[in-house]
């Protein structure tokens, strides 16, 4: 590269970490003024030691999958849960003030308007989760990663924090049943996995995003069946959820990306593998046709809400999503053998 070009390359590097380290400011400038729009239901945070494993969420109405959501992270080894009730009325804010390991705040203001409810967790994150793993998921994601059958937490954050990481990424795969969604019955305490079996293998996209560096992951059963005219509009997959958290970070756009951008480098890529691990993506329960038309009706959950109507209208529809092409799940190494997830050197 000639030594102008490399000045310039250079220049547009440290423009660009300037931009970003204000955006940063900016996201947590934005979460601080957002505290006000939460109000605490109970707050059990004096109870969290050091070095305990947090779990962070944002929910509305999902009271039918708490239980299993709840007992799953615990056996990973979550300690404790700070999560943010966007208005339910379903039970969902009853069901965790009852429960001893989590701390509950309530909020009726839009989800749109706050991030998709980032800013409220960056918030709590600031004030409860500097220096603690924290693992930042929805009510219809379940964690898993190599060896967590046997493993938990506590050993794959020990091995991250010697191998200098503060972050871990994971792809979100679609789970979904054969034949129409609303048939396959699910009850409070089930294991979704049982309900939900198959998924989409091998139909997926990756870019790397040159500001962030992070990956934009396309594919599944979203991409294949709603958005199969314009793949590159579907939801992307790619997820950082597990940080070791610092009150300086914040989250961009979901789990997705996060900044300072470091944060998002969990993948290698120089040829090899990092290890990694699988947000198992429960959405599609039998309630889905109803909860959609909510969903469309409230306008909260895209930044481009109209956009997505035909979607909502689709799912409204009790499709099903299963194809000749579509995988049984058996576990976390059927995955790894797939190539959706790595060990990497955790061995």
């Amino acid at each position: 590269m000639e030594p102008g070009a490399q000045l310039t390359e250079r220049a547009a590097s440290l423009w660009l970490a300037y931009r970003l380290r204000w955006k940063r400011r900016r996201l947590l400038w934005r979460s601080f003024r957002k505290r006000r729009q939460l109000a605490a239901v109970c707050d059990r945070t004096a109870d969290i030691r050091p070095g305990a494993i947090l779990a962070f969420s944002t929910m509305r109405n999902e009271a039918i999958r708490l239980p299993f959501f709840l007992d799953h992270h615990r056996k990973l080894g979550v300690d404790h849960f700070l999560i943010v009730d966007n208005d339910s009325d379903d039970g969902t804010r009853e069901f965790l003030a009852a429960q001893p390991d989590v701390s509950l705040w309530r909020t009726p203001h839009s989800y749109r308007m706050s991030r998709f409810g980032v800013d409220w967790l960056t918030w709590l994150q600031m004030r409860h989760a500097h220096g603690h793993w924290c693992l930042t998921v929805d009510a219809d994601e379940l964690l898993i990663y190599p060896f967590h059958d046997t493993r938990p937490l506590p050993a794959l954050t020990d091995w991250l924090d010697r191998q200098g990481a503060r972050s871990f990424g994971a792809l979100m795969l679609d789970m979904y049943p054969k034949g129409r969604l609303s048939a396959q019955d699910y009850a409070p305490g089930d294991d979704p996995r049982e309900t939900l079996p198959w998924f989409d293998a091998g139909n997926y996209m990756i870019r790397k995003q040159k500001k962030l560096d992070n990956l934009w992951i396309q594919g599944g059963p979203r991409a294949r069946i709603f958005f199969a005219r314009s793949p590159r509009r579907a939801p992307t997959m790619g997820k950082v959820p597990l940080v070791k958290w610092s009150r300086r970070y914040a989250y961009v756009s979901s789990a997705h990306s996060a900044l300072p951008r470091r944060l998002n480098h969990v993948y290698d890529d120089a040829g090899g593998e990092r290890a990694c691990g699988i947000l198992l993506h429960t959405k599609f329960l039998h309630m889905i046709a109803e909860k959609s038309a909510e969903e469309k009706a409230r306008q909260e959950h895209f930044a481009n809400s109209a956009l997505y109507d035909s979607y909502y209208d689709s799912l409204a529809s009790d499709p099903d999503l299963w194809c000749e092409r579509s995988t049984r799940y058996r576990g976390w190494r059927h995955l790894e053998a797939l190539g959706l997830m790595s060990r990497g050197t955790w061995l």
